[in-house]
């Protein structure tokens, strides 16, 4: 039987012509995601096409190779360097600048380095600072629903999209693939980032965050049942955002005249960890759970952020009279989709959503449910299904 890395080559990844179009007109592309998500697969098959050299940061023989880095990038000016957890060398982005300018001078300038990384942090930092108008972003996220396709929309909300988890021969090997993902994260990746935080802390925390997930976040709550402060919660919190892991949804911030709820909802961005940190094996399990109808919500959210078109912002609407959307999605032509989520064979448009239509009048007013058929409903709203709307999201 094909292992699950072998097959998740065989799912075309959307970022990829995307990832091509920048190492084609950047000298380097910083490829962002959490660990296991596929980052270091697509790398590997865009080095196939072209001359490329891959070097793994976290290997004691090719971090040997760099011990003068210099001189050894030099002497790969014409192939493709792919540096893999180039955070374990922050000391390399000074060096690449200097190698970029050289290179342009020559007539090098473009597809010389592709850095992959499992954090934004690191990299947001560093190259920021040192690679300034010489680097160009992109984020992995784990597979979605218009990569496997429609048919797989159960297992990707019940598994969650990492290869390894998603691609499981059971549910059983799906979560122990999960449970072992988010140890190793606790005990070795993050202290890789000198970060030291107690495991077990960050544990409780990230379980917290997934029984409350979509919910608006509290952080003198978390902090009272941790027994810290606010300040350690908001640090802790900003690493798991930090790490790709957790997502925090920012309010509508455009004045409307209206009282808004101003703190930011949160989600643990991958479905299937939720599942893991709940203890939830498989998808019985989940729906005679209380957060069902959240984890639905966050799986559906992810989904349509990262189909959306670069530079879309995404938010949430609530106001203290009830009005509320779920997802606001601002495009970058101006555009304004309200997408409202139900967890319901037969959704319904609350009063709240309607209300939250009249202050922001959006251009599309969808509810995504879990069915398979696309239908009207009053005052304009539509109902979806959750690959129907995604791809009028990546068209759009």
């Amino acid at each position: 039987m094909e292992s699950a890395s072998i097959i998740a080559r065989m799912i075309n990844r959307r970022l990829t012509p995307r990832l091509i179009h920048l190492l084609d007109r950047s000298p380097a592309v910083a490829l962002l995601g959490p660990r296991q998500v596929g980052k270091t697969t697509l790398a590997l098959e865009i080095g196939e096409a072209r001359p490329s050299l891959y070097l793994d940061l976290e290997s004691d023989a090719d971090r040997a190779r760099l011990s003068e880095p210099e001189l050894y990038l030099a002497a790969h000016a014409d192939e493709l360097v792919i540096l893999d957890e180039v955070h374990r060398m922050p000391g390399i982005f000074q060096i690449l600048r200097g190698l970029i300018d050289r290179g342009r001078r020559i007539g090098l300038k473009t597809g010389r380095f592709l850095l992959l990384g499992s954090a934004s942090m690191d990299l947001l930092h560093q190259s920021g600072e040192s690679l300034a108008g010489r680097i160009a972003y992109l984020e992995l996220t784990p597979i979605d629903i218009l990569e496997a396709g429609s048919d797989q929309a159960a297992r990707l909300w019940v598994r969650g999209g990492f290869p390894e988890s998603l691609l499981a021969d059971t549910d059983a090997d799906s979560l122990r693939w999960r449970l072992d993902f988010i140890r190793t994260y606790l005990e070795r990746d993050i202290p890789q980032f000198g970060t030291r935080i107690a495991a077990e802390a960050l544990r409780r925390l990230w379980t917290m965050l997934a029984h409350h997930q979509s919910g608006l976040l509290n952080a003198a709550d978390f902090a009272r049942s941790l027994g810290v402060d606010g300040k350690t919660v908001a640090s802790y919190l900003d690493l798991l955002v930090d790490l790709l892991l957790v997502r925090r949804l920012p309010p509508w911030h455009t004045n409307v005249g209206k009282r808004l709820v101003k703190s930011p909802k949160i989600y643990v961005r991958d479905s299937g960890l939720v599942h893991a940190l709940l203890g939830l094996r498989d998808q019985e399990a989940i729906l005679g759970h209380p957060i069902a109808g959240a984890s639905w919500e966050g799986f559906v959210l992810e989904t349509l952020i990262g189909a959306a078109p670069p530079g879309t912002e995404p938010s949430f609407y609530r106001t203290s009279a009830g009005a509320e959307i779920d997802l606001l999605l601002a495009l970058p032509n101006g555009r304004v989709w309200a997408i409202e989520i139900k967890r319901s064979l037969s959704p319904k448009v609350e009063k709240g959503f309607h209300l939250a239509c009249e202050d922001l009048r959006p251009e599309r007013k969808i509810i995504v449910y879990p069915g398979t058929e696309r239908f009207p409903l009053s005052h304009g709203v539509e109902a979806a299904d959750l690959t129907t709307t995604a791809q009028a999201l990546s068209t759009s």
